[in-house]
């Protein structure tokens, strides 16, 4: 091997070295592209060059040349189709052109990462110091390994590309969420409240029977709504209705209708169910429906078709059914008192809504959203908690959830009789935890160690919320933990 292909080998080897330190990590299309033209042409001598990105089908993407044109298609034309279904399958190409003017020799090679073909470089008419000479076999095979090398990094771009484009779109969509969740009146950032939106903007557009399981005021109905505004049928109507607050012979009627002249000087009237087509059916309670009603529901379900009272022709009927309960439908099945095949067939997916007392950092956000929504409607804006109000909210257990909360702020808003609404104001009822801190035995130090221990089981012992609901910093909460755990170490040695 004489000196020059020596220093020549050594020198491509360098190249690729460095090329794959430059490229490493995530780097643009457009950088990669760039690069890979520039250490072609200055690496191999070439008098011009091009290289261009292509995706699926053969559209360009990124294009980079030096004495080139800049289109792939013009570049493309040059070359005989034969050559480039070679270049398509992975092999470097080379042509001698028979013209006036250069490039007067191409060469081409692919970028191509495993069965992905992702582009092209291509350059023009290699020139030494004595002149133009002719591209060798080892040129081509030194162009067909930048080209590999480039191609793997474009192919991880795009990923991470097309990774980041998606995390974007459920960013915005999680983002429109909450906004017409705080809309819709269900507000919450806490992690349960999160979890439930995910689910929900996930099987919204995919139509499937949805059954919302909770206890009483945790906000079914406006999650049911949710479902509805973000599914394919958001333009269409949002019926409810709850199966608990009528009995059998009117909730048949209810919910399918009844036909003229059922009875003497009965007219013909549509129900929920014929009501919700092209929408959503949010049944509360279904829990309540009777065996017979049961039944009918079944078949509705299975079959899309119904019958109004009374009638007999079938009514097709095109809904997204959405069901809430807080019964456990579970020991029904097994006591015979629900059927299995409608249960199974309401519960394709279930999305459980956690109590208040489960997520109680939701609490300040929800004050304030009921203090903005009854104080305009109550014509008193403006309105705020003092921390102990909000103290005693934190620590309240809520057996109600959330209408309990929203019930109370909109009795304390209509009568508080200052700006600033205070614990008096909120007329919290006092279960047995409170009566311990009514209790004239107490000592003072007893009742700030029930306190400081309440707020810390509101928060889930965050000691920085702690603190600042407790109007302390956090160091001096800290040393009040110190002496109760010290009082306690004591009380138990002794």
């Amino acid at each position: 091997m004489s000196t020059f292909d020596r220093n020549w080998r050594e020198l491509q080897l360098e190249t690729l070295v460095d090329l794959s330190l430059t490229i490493g990590g995530v780097r643009p299309e457009e950088e990669l592209a760039e690069e890979l033209l520039q250490r072609a042409v200055g690496t191999l001598d070439a008098g011009s060059g091009m290289v261009a990105t292509l995706h699926p089908g053969g559209q360009e993407g990124t294009v980079r040349s030096l004495g080139l044109p800049a289109s792939f298609e013009t570049v493309r034309s040059w070359f005989p189709p034969e050559l480039l279904e070679q270049l398509a399958d992975g092999r470097f190409v080379r042509i001698q052109r028979d013209v006036d003017e250069p490039p007067y020799e191409l060469m081409a090679a692919p970028l191509r990462a495993g069965p992905e073909f992702l582009g092209v470089v291509v350059l023009g008419d290699k020139e030494t110091r004595v002149g133009r000479i002719t591209f060798s076999d080892s040129d081509a095979r030194f162009l067909l390994a930048l080209g590999s090398m480039v191609a793997t990094a474009v192919a991880t771009s795009r990923r991470v590309t097309a990774i980041e484009r998606d995390r974007q779109r459920l960013a915005d969509e999680n983002r429109e969420l909450r906004d017409t969740a705080r809309r819709e009146g269900f507000v919450g950032e806490s992690p349960p409240v999160r979890e439930m939106l995910e689910t929900v903007r996930r099987v919204a557009p995919t139509g499937a029977n949805v059954m919302l399981r909770g206890e009483s005021g945790v906000g079914k109905e406006r999650v049911a709504r949710l479902l509805h505004s973000f599914s394919d049928r958001s333009a269409g109507p949002f019926v409810p209705l709850n199966c608990a607050a009528l009995p059998e012979t009117l909730l048949e009627a209810e919910l399918f209708g009844i036909e003229a002249g059922v009875a003497t000087g009965v007219q013909r009237r549509l129900g929920k169910i014929e009501l919700a087509d092209g929408g959503t059916l949010f049944l509360d309670e279904v829990g309540d429906l009777s065996p017979t009603l049961q039944a009918k529901m079944l078949r509705m379900v299975q079959e899309r078709e119904f019958e109004r009272l009374g009638g007999r022709e079938r009514i097709p009927v095109d809904l997204h059914l959405v069901t809430a309960t807080h019964r456990d439908l579970e020991a029904m099945v097994a006591d015979g008192d629900f059927r299995q095949d409608l249960y199974y067939r309401l519960r394709v997916v279930v999305i459980p809504i956690a109590p208040l007392r489960d997520r109680r950092t939701d609490i300040p956000l929800l004050a304030r959203h009921f203090l903005e929504l009854y104080g305009e409607r109550f014509k008193r804006p403006g309105l705020k908690l003092s921390r102990d109000a909000l103290a005693a909210l934190m620590s309240h257990p809520f057996p109600g959830n959330v209408r309990e909360l929203e019930n109370i702020l909109q009795s304390a808003i209509a009568l508080a009789p200052a700006d600033t609404i205070t614990t008096d104001d909120l007329r919290l009822e006092i279960g047995a935890a409170d009566e311990a801190t009514t209790d004239p035995t107490l000592s003072l130090d007893a009742l700030e160690r029930l306190h400081i221990e309440r707020v810390l089981t509101a928060v889930d012992g965050n000691r920085t919320a702690a603190a600042r609901l407790l109007g302390i910093d956090r160091s001096t909460l800290y040393r009040k933990m110190q002496r109760i755990a010290t009082d306690d170490a004591i009380n138990n040695k002794g």
